[in-house]
């Protein structure tokens, strides 16, 4: 009997798609690791998230795996080089949520410039500031997308009736210039950007890529957007950056720690601060987390499962 563990919560499409492959689905959404550890070698195929880690122990443990199914984008909790080594294929659904992480990033981006948060929250308590909330427009402005795959390469493409010019950066992958986004390095972005959007994946490389060194880099004071990872910015370096006024706005839809049960007081007093100041919007890590979202994700991932199934 070929067998796929399910250890998330996954769209009905992705089940019953896998049904159709001829698989007996198991759903072990409470899963724990040591239990995953027990029982991996009677699975062909494992569907995951990222509660629990895809390492080595789980991989040598895994005698009969032939695929890991991310639903979403990052693979962070996997060791894929191992996998692969093993003969284990990885496969991730990164171009199903790219639109709804742009459209968030976007809708970030149009609030802080234009004080909507602000200024709907002033009107709830029967406060009316005209002048106090001038917006900023985006056109004439130059954008920078650091990180430039399926969520940097969308948002880019939102920005195109904006008049903007987008300058796309991305360390691994080529970045082709066109009629609305000019290659560049971070060089010309700490010379040139007024809003700066990350789009990189967790990784030991990236871990606090946007810390102090990184915000005082820039020749002007930026708006800055986090839709990828929150460990890609250290949050203390970020705080102190909108206080010197290097950064005059910030949202984000991700946070360093996003466990918020279990900070410290120095992560509480960071995290304290700068949720109350006026120019910062955070969300719950929702970007990419739209009702359509839900079900291209699943149907990536299938699509990705049959054709690693398809006769060669």
């Amino acid at each position: 009997m070929r067998k796929v563990l399910i250890t998330y919560y996954v769209h009905p499409l992705l089940k019953g798609g896998l049904i159709d492959l001829g698989f007996t689905l198991v759903e072990k959404p409470e899963i724990t690791y040591a239990q995953l550890i027990g029982c991996i070698k009677e699975y062909e195929g494992i569907i995951v998230h990222t509660k629990i880690p895809i390492d080595q122990s789980v991989i040598n443990a895994a005698t009969s795996l032939k695929f890991i199914g991310r639903v979403g984008s990052g693979m962070e909790h996997i060791d894929v080089e191992f996998a692969h080594k093993n003969g284990i294929v990885c496969l991730s659904s990164p171009e199903g949520n790219k639109n709804a992480v742009a459209e968030h990033a976007m809708g970030l981006l149009l609030s802080l410039m234009n004080n909507i948060n602000v200024a709907s929250e002033q009107v709830k308590k029967g406060v009316w500031l005209r002048e106090e909330n001038r917006g900023i427009e985006l056109e004439g402005k130059t954008i920078a997308v650091i990180g430039y795959g399926n969520t940097g390469a969308s948002f880019a493409k939102k920005l195109k009736g904006f008049d903007v010019e987008v300058l796309g950066y991305d360390k691994y992958a080529t970045v082709n210039d066109n009629d609305n986004v000019r290659s560049s390095n971070m060089s010309n972005i700490y010379e040139q950007a007024d809003i700066v959007s990350l789009h990189i994946p967790n990784s030991k490389e990236n871990f606090h890529f946007a810390n102090s060194e990184f915000f005082n880099s820039f020749k002007k004071p930026i708006v800055f957007i986090n839709c990828s990872r929150g460990k890609n910015v250290n949050t203390g370096h970020l705080l102190n950056a909108i206080k010197q006024n290097k950064v005059i706005a910030a949202g984000l839809d991700v946070l360093e720690n996003e466990q918020l049960d279990t900070y410290n007081n120095e992560e509480l007093a960071i995290f304290n601060e700068l949720t109350q100041l006026p120019n910062v919007i955070v969300t719950p890590h929702v970007a990419g987390w739209s009702a359509q979202s839900k079900v291209k994700l699943a149907n990536v991932l299938l699509q990705k499962i049959k054709a690693f199934y398809k006769p060669k």
